[in-house]
């Protein structure tokens, strides 16, 4: 906003567990910032966070929205604040990753009847790793069974005693600690604990003092710090992050919302305080006069305006109409308007500064990540790395017309939504979609209904089963064919065995005294090779084997290529059939996030999968257990995880090995592929 200078300016991301009262809150900010007359609701369908039809429908945030508004203190200060709200449902992290890496601080809602959850930790991790201040505000203090001390207790064992209130709820309110008083005669504040609001004093104060020296040394002498030395030492401690403010609210009786921005304006650092580094670690300018700088965190396809490109700008003056180069592809492009994002309806501005959020409509060539600069320029950030998808559906088209718009279809979701992954898979010969639980898939699906027309079928996936030997077998084949003129005539003696680890070749050839020629030997190595594919207990790949062929015959005449691959091919099968074949399945690590008190219900739900624990730890007060489930117990967890644990739990998973499958459960699969066989022939 041209009429406020960057100094002024507050750039923050919004986060939270879902259902922890962050859309609530964004809401009540934007009636603050006058951008609404009234109160939006998640529940009403109102909220100007939460406005698609997706999300009315579902009731929860799906895309990350960003809001610009001026906040006047109680000084008459006019503050930008720049925002942004992203999804806090665990499947939609992804969004979060994007979001909290272009804000300069962070501010973490937490429930007062729920308390910290598995996506609060996730978090909270998050900005430790990005370094970034952040403060805690702690909401639905207006429910039943809401517990101030209980969460401020919990906050601080397991993130530190740096979390100190700055706001703290009493039966008649909101008491800011340093800026309220007590009437004469009291020792506290109206409805105010002495003890309490004396600890939290003391211990804001405190910080304050521990990040200059001379403060420290003024504070130990006995002496009262001013009120000017607290607030500039606070301001250092939360950027330096030696400090967590604690802040509470009542949003929907509007209690709490003008101290927490009033907070916000006070201890979050601006632009000018942020230090930002690029890829070689060296530090952007943010002044106004300075070379643009901006890193492109979000890029949609939105259905009125085509392709938009979310850029935090970081240094210097991006104006409309003007030139730019995209330092990330090597290539210039032209920007025409910018939109201010206000949720449903973006504002045409003329110019934008370090600290602003701007969407730039249809740049040709320019995606997620790219770092976009002043022509002249050459400026690289490190990408946002995403984390592995979790969930996995195969994708079919119901018809021959809907196959042919399944390619564009696919490619525009991922395009827009860099958690997604789709793949061939060279096994099951299947088009995989994976994502990060099963509530992403089933909006992306929605999505492509919606936009493409497309009503495609997400199935459970095959799983890539694999066959091996575990013993020795011996096979032979003699391939002989007289149909008048040159005939075909072929013999091979096999044997086939497990390959040890420490083994690099699979094949030797063991044939002495010339019964099989040298050029023949390719052809059976050939053949041996064609019959891999597909195994003797159920048609799967076969693995891990050494193949020799040590015996044979041929025939001047009739012995061709051909003909040795055939036998070399009959004589594996018989071999392998010998050689004590048993099925494979894939093994996958699993890390389990939950409360503690789902515990139980966990190990109890891994075990009846065929899982085998690992190991139980504790991480930032959350239970993580680890362990290894075959890959067919997991297609459905992601559903079944948040049923068991109230939507608290979450998990992450890689691909371990592969191990051999329970001869029951392996007889069922040879079952179902047999069944199969006779279906299609």
């Amino acid at each position: 906003m041209k009429d406020i200078a960057v100094a002024d300016v507050r750039n923050f991301v919004l986060l939270g567990h879902t259902g922890s009262g962050k859309t609530m809150l964004c809401d009540a900010f934007l009636v603050k910032f006058g951008l609404t007359e009234k109160q939006g609701q998640v529940n009403a369908g109102t909220s100007l966070s939460d406005f698609t039809e997706e999300e009315i429908g579902r009731k929860i945030s799906l895309y990350t929205q960003s809001f610009a508004g001026v906040f006047k203190t109680k000084q008459g200060q006019k503050i930008q604040m720049t925002f942004t709200d992203p999804p806090g449902f665990d499947d939609f992290y992804g969004q979060v990753l994007c979001a909290s890496r272009v804000a300069d601080a962070a501010l973490i809602t937490i429930d007062a009847t729920a308390g910290i959850q598995v996506g609060t930790n996730r978090i909270w991790r998050r900005c430790t790793a990005l370094g970034l201040p952040r403060g805690i505000v702690i909401t639905g203090l207006d429910k039943e069974n809401a517990d101030f001390a209980k969460i401020l207790a919990d906050a601080q064992k397991v993130w530190g005693p740096q979390c100190v209130p700055v706001v703290f709820p009493t039966p008649g309110g909101m008491v800011e600690v340093l800026g309220a008083t007590a009437p004469a005669g009291a020792t506290a504040p109206a409805g105010a604990a002495a003890a309490d609001w004396q600890a939290y004093k003391s211990a804001l104060i405190e910080r304050a003092a521990e990040t200059d020296d001379a403060l420290l040394e003024k504070y130990l002498g006995g002496t009262e710090l001013t009120a000017d030395e607290i607030a500039k030492g606070l301001r250092a401690a939360v950027c330096a992050g030696n400090l967590i403010p604690v802040f509470a609210v009542m949003t929907p009786k509007d209690i709490g919302v003008n101290e927490l921005l009033g907070g916000i304006v006070r201890l979050f650092p601006t632009p000018l305080e942020r230090t930002v580094k690029d890829a070689a670690g060296t530090a952007i300018n943010p002044a106004p006069q300075a070379p643009f700088v901006g890193v492109v965190w979000r890029h949609v396809t939105d259905p009125y305006a085509g392709k938009l490109s979310y850029v935090r700008i970081y240094g210097g003056m991006l104006k409309e109409n003007t030139e730019i180069f995209n330092a990330t592809k090597g290539q210039k492009e032209k920007i025409g308007v910018l939109l201010q994002p206000q949720g449903r309806k973006p504002v045409p501005i003329t110019e934008a500064r370090s600290g602003d959020i701007v969407a730039l409509p249809k740049l040709k060539n320019t995606g997620l990540n790219d770092v976009l600069c002043a022509v002249g320029q050459k400026v690289a950030f490190e990408p946002v790395v995403f984390p592995s998808p979790v969930v996995s559906v195969s994708v079919w088209a119901r018809n021959q017309a809907d196959d042919d718009k399944l390619g564009i279809a696919l490619t525009r979701a991922v395009e827009d939504d860099p958690t997604l992954v789709v793949e061939r898979h060279a096994d099951t010969h299947e088009t995989l979609l994976s994502g990060m639980g099963d509530t992403h898939l089933e909006f992306v699906h929605e999505l492509m209904k919606k936009r493409s027309n497309l009503d495609a079928e997400f199935k459970v996936p095959k799983v890539a089963y694999k066959e091996t030997a575990t013993g020795l077998g011996d096979g032979h084949y003699k391939h002989k064919k007289q149909s008048g003129g040159r005939g075909q005539y072929a013999e091979v003696y096999c044997k086939v065995q497990a390959k040890r680890s420490d083994e690099e070749e699979w094949f030797v050839d063991a044939v002495v005294g010339g019964v099989i020629p040298r050029n023949f030997i390719p052809a059976c190595e050939k053949g041996f090779l064609e019959a891999i594919p597909h195994g003797v207990l159920a048609g799967y790949p076969v693995v891990n084997v050494k193949v020799s062929v040590y015996d044979g015959s041929y025939h001047d005449v009739d012995s061709s290529e051909i003909a040795f691959k055939i036998a070399a091919a009959r004589a594996f099968k018989e071999a392998l059939i010998k050689a004590k074949p048993v099925l494979l399945e894939p093994i996958m690590t699993v890390r389990v996030m939950v409360p503690e008190q789902s515990m139980g219900d966990i190990n109890g739900d891994l075990n009846h999968r065929r899982g085998r624990i690992l190991g139980v730890g504790m991480e930032d007060g959350v239970q993580v257990i680890t362990a290894e489930v075959p890959q067919a117990e997991m297609f459905r967890y992601s559903s079944e995880l948040r049923s068991i644990t109230g939507g608290r739990g979450s998990f992450e998973i890689k691909f371990a090995r592969y191990d051999v499958v329970p001869n029951t459960i392996a007889q069922k699969v040879i079952a179902g592929a047999e069944k199969k066989k006779e279906e299609e022939e």
